[in-house]
């Protein structure tokens, strides 16, 4: 036999896909997962043929007819591609809408789902390039995950923050610090007027700084700032590890020091660990921080990955408090329409379809409580009110070099930090425009904190306006 590579011999092979799965008589039900991807077809391949190719590689079909297809009821469990769309201003790619019975995944496993939706399909010959660009998960499904494991509503009785955005920081330098002097950094930045410090998402338990030191020094700086202050505090101590059992034994630690909130990052760590930790977490009574470590590889390629709502989704499915978002202002990729839209992912108990979001389903979470979306990346003072304006309340503004590279040191950067933010949401309670009249807003405020006033000269400069590339399909 002649195996050829002609771009024609794609389209013959992907035939028999379409007979089985294209059916765009099919009415989605309320039960059904539904997946739109965005396909880039091989030359040749019909749009239909290549829309039933995914539909089938990703659900119970195969490259050919096979005569075990008689042994089960293919048409209950067969995806089926249903409706197919053009993507707005680009002749080369379209999308490809799939139905998936619920009756495929197993309940509440946001692997399962994503090993089916996101598996070999993905290296499929007969398509250049695809992107899953958005999931409807059934409420049935959604009812069978455990979600966050607290929300935002029981962290802000935790934590006794209301009326306002929380505050976070996360210590630099990320790596190389002692636990000692990293213990102190964090003090300084909680004592300045911080709600949050945090590791960063490669803090683990390396040789300059082994993770229980990390954790007991840490713990006496929150408890130190906090009895200085009078005002609850947190850091987010890195749970992840190489091994769940170490994950487990860091979260135990963290427990018994009497921390409120551990981290964990998601993406590299896999799901079914971060599922496991947020199980734990509702049990012993502990905020979770979600860290996206790795998101920019799968997402940002406009023509090929996951996009970042799908991975927001799952999140909120898998379970975690916080997750971090982006900031649309900062250092970090981000489009602003896009960025509300999974925004409103996290904290909304139901998400209608919305493309000038990027919203493609409608989004029932039911009862399930909301996830703080936390923006961070590039932040100082002078994004403070943009982003109180974009975030509003619900969130957490997370500052690294913005607190500490303040000229006066990190409880300075802190100070400047909470009065900006204070500033900011009584401007906007009060009916002024804050993105519009920010200098305004914050030079009222530094009249009074020499703190903003020196953090204003030092950032003024600072902005990160490049195009974004993953932008929204529009005209």
């Amino acid at each position: 036999m002649t195996i050829t590579t002609a771009p024609q011999a794609y389209s013959a092979g992907v035939q028999d896909y379409a007979i089985t799965y294209w059916d765009p008589s099919y009415q989605p039900k309320d039960t059904d997962l539904l997946a739109c991807f965005k396909i880039v077809a091989q030359q040749g391949v019909p749009r239909q043929e290549a829309a039933a190719a995914v539909a089938a590689e990703s659900s119970t079909g195969t490259w050919t007819t096979v005569w075990t297809d008689l042994l089960t009821d293919l048409d209950h469990y067969k995806g089926r591609a249903y409706r197919i769309e053009d993507v707005p201003g680009d002749p080369t790619a379209f999308y490809a809408f799939v139905a998936y019975p619920l009756d495929l995944f197993e309940e509440g496993s946001v692997v399962n789902v994503l090993t089916s939706l996101v598996g070999n399909v993905f290296g499929f010959k007969a398509i250049r390039s695809l992107r899953l660009e958005d999931i409807r998960f059934p409420l049935a499904f959604v009812l069978g995950c455990g979600g966050p494991p607290n929300g935002i509503v029981v962290e802000r009785d935790r934590m006794d923050k209301y009326g306002r955005p929380m505050l976070g920081c996360t210590i630099k330098p990320k790596l190389g610090l002692s636990a000692k002097n990293y213990g102190r950094a964090v003090y300084e930045c909680l004592r300045g007027g911080l709600d949050f410090t945090k590791d960063d998402e490669n803090i683990n338990s390396q040789p300059f700084m082994r993770w229980r030191d990390r954790f007991e020094n840490v713990a006496q700086a929150v408890k130190d700032a906090e009895a200085e202050t009078g005002e609850r505090k947190g850091h987010y101590l890195n749970v992840t590890s190489g091994t769940v059992e170490d994950m487990f034994e860091r979260a135990e630690f963290a427990k018994e020091l009497g921390m409120r909130i551990i981290m964990h990052d998601y993406l590299t760590a896999g799901f079914s660990a971060n599922t496991s930790l947020a199980n734990w977490c509702r049990k012993n009574g502990m905020l979770l921080h979600i860290h996206r470590a790795m998101h920019a590889v799968l997402d940002r390629n406009p023509y090929h990955g996951i996009h970042f709502r799908v991975l927001t989704k799952c999140l909120r499915l898998s379970g975690g408090d916080h997750l971090h978002s982006g900031t649309v202002v900062g250092k970090l990729e981000g489009d602003r329409q896009a960025t509300l839209g999974w925004i409103d992912l996290m904290r909304e108990s139901y998400i209608p379809e919305d493309r000038s979001r990027g919203i493609f389903f409608d989004q029932d979470f039911g009862h399930m409580p909301g996830v703080f979306p936390v923006a961070s990346g590039g932040i100082h003072v002078w994004h403070i009110p943009a982003l109180v304006s974009i975030f509003g309340d619900d969130s957490v503004l997370q500052f690294g070099g913005g607190t500490l590279g303040h000229p006066w040191g990190n409880a300075a950067g802190a100070t400047a930090n909470r009065v900006a933010l204070e500033a900011s949401v009584r401007a906007r309670n009060e009916g002024v425009a804050i993105e519009q009249e920010a200098r305004s807003v914050l030079s009222e405020a530094a009249a009074h904190s020499p703190e903003l006033a020196i953090a204003m000269e030092t950032w003024k400069e600072v902005k990160f306006e490049y195009d974004v590339v993953d932008k929204l399909d529009t005209n």
